[in-house]
């Protein structure tokens, strides 16, 4: 059984030293997908402003008629969601490890 272990695993290192470290290209036509996915972006960026600003205005709304306080929540989820949106990419640089 040993044997064939290490058989397989003189074959694997073989092969893998012929594959060699290929770079990564975008395939033909991906320039419209990328266009769409920075459109995605600046939606995502757009909305989260106007949650920020909305947030900012209902904080002023229960402060002013007593209410509970909501809003801060508001705030920081926008903040929250808008750091992991705009670093997306980073993000999966970091998980696949190029």
């Amino acid at each position: 059984m040993s044997m064939f272990l290490l058989a397989v695993q003189d074959t694997y290192g073989v092969v893998l030293a012929q594959v060699g470290n290929p770079t990564p290209e975008a395939p033909p036509g991906s320039e419209k997908i990328l266009q769409l996915v920075r459109y995605l972006t600046w939606f995502v960026l757009l909305s989260g402003i106007c949650g920020i600003i909305y947030a900012g205005g209902k904080f002023a709304w229960e402060r002013w008629s007593g209410g509970g306080l909501e809003s801060p929540k508001m705030v920081a989820g926008a903040m929250i969601g808008g750091v992991v949106a705009t670093s997306a990419g980073t993000i999966m640089n970091a998980v696949i490890g190029t």
